[in-house]
């Protein structure tokens, strides 16, 4: 893609690298010059799935993707065109989840005792789904063994504090250089729980999350809805996704952070059985290309407002 550079992700310092399949953890495509104040990041689409972990799990590996956003990385590509810059994880989320505080941790997944300063009594780590989770799909158990300590440490340090220093830096060059910035946590949903948007109870397309208001500018959010509406797509706010860590963790809107999660359901654009692309996904990258390009122009008129009334 031209005025695009694709660069492989050198933020997690000494750190020893994953395993060899992963030893580019994430990615950050960035435009050649930045021209919106919009940042992506896409957690959850990474489908590289390590030999070792695949061989430690009682499950196969169809059934450890179904935990994965696959293709989200692709569909959102019409933004990077626009000037925005992309982080993703190439890990998938069954192995190493980035949308979770960095040490969400259950402890009877471990062998060996966990640092103090561990979560262990989240929601999500009662659920199963802590930074590294317990369960997939239907709530079936990932791992045939305990796993170390050190290997879950490892994990994190190696490729969790990457992607958010990669999210982190890329957030802060936006506000820097334009006043602002406007992440969009990219995701996809099952179908089967995709929630319900309208009166016939039709399955929502499209779920947004800004965590009721807190996490971006309700102007932002209410663009977002309009331009996907005049598009035919269902949308959903908050119900039942309104937004997980990154969104709650990098959306400030006093000060001109915000955040807004973007959950798609996954029959709109794949064959959820056979993880193939549908008829539907170029249709649904050329509309989500244009609700960033709509969401660029309204930050930049928030950014000239701000401006005047300062």
């Amino acid at each position: 893609m031209a005025g695009v550079r694709t660069i492989i992700s050198g933020e997690a310092g000494e750190t020893a690298p994953l395993e060899p399949e992963l030893a580019t953890p994430i990615e950050v495509v960035e435009p050649v010059g930045p021209s919106c104040p919009l940042v992506l990041s896409s957690p959850h689409s990474g489908a590289i799935y390590p030999r070792r972990f695949l061989a430690s799990s009682r499950l196969d590996a169809a059934t450890l993707r179904r935990s994965e956003d696959a293709f989200v990385d692709e569909l959102f590509a019409g933004a990077v065109a626009l000037g925005a810059p992309m982080a993703r994880a190439r890990f998938p989320r069954a192995y190493l989840d980035v949308n979770r505080e960095p040490y969400e941790l259950d402890p009877r997944m471990f062998e060996g005792k966990l640092p103090a300063h561990v979560n262990t009594r989240s929601l999500r780590v009662a659920a199963g789904l802590g930074t590294i989770a317990r369960l997939v799909a239907e709530s079936q158990e990932i791992y045939a063994r305990r796993m170390p300590v050190a290997e879950a440490l490892h994990r994190i340090e190696a490729g969790y504090r990457p992607y958010h220093a990669a999210l982190r830096r890329l957030t802060q060059q936006a506000h820097k250089r334009f006043g602002l910035a406007v992440l969009l946590d990219c995701h996809s949903m099952p179908s089967h729980v995709a929630g319900v948007a309208g009166p016939d109870g039709a399955k929502a397309d499209i779920v947004l999350g800004d965590r009721f208001g807190m996490s971006c500018d309700p102007e932002l959010t209410a663009v977002a809805e309009a331009e996907l509406r005049k598009r035919g797509y269902l949308v959903q706010r908050n119900k039942p996704y309104a937004g997980g860590f990154i969104t709650e963790h990098y959306g400030h809107p006093a000060s001109h952070l915000h955040a807004l999660q973007i959950e798609i359901n996954r029959a709109v654009y794949m064959n959820e059985a056979t993880y193939q692309r549908g008829p539907r996904f170029a249709a649904l990258a050329d509309d989500l290309a244009d609700v960033a390009r709509a969401l660029a122009d309204c930050a930049n008129g928030l950014t000239s407002w701000r401006a005047a009334a300062e």
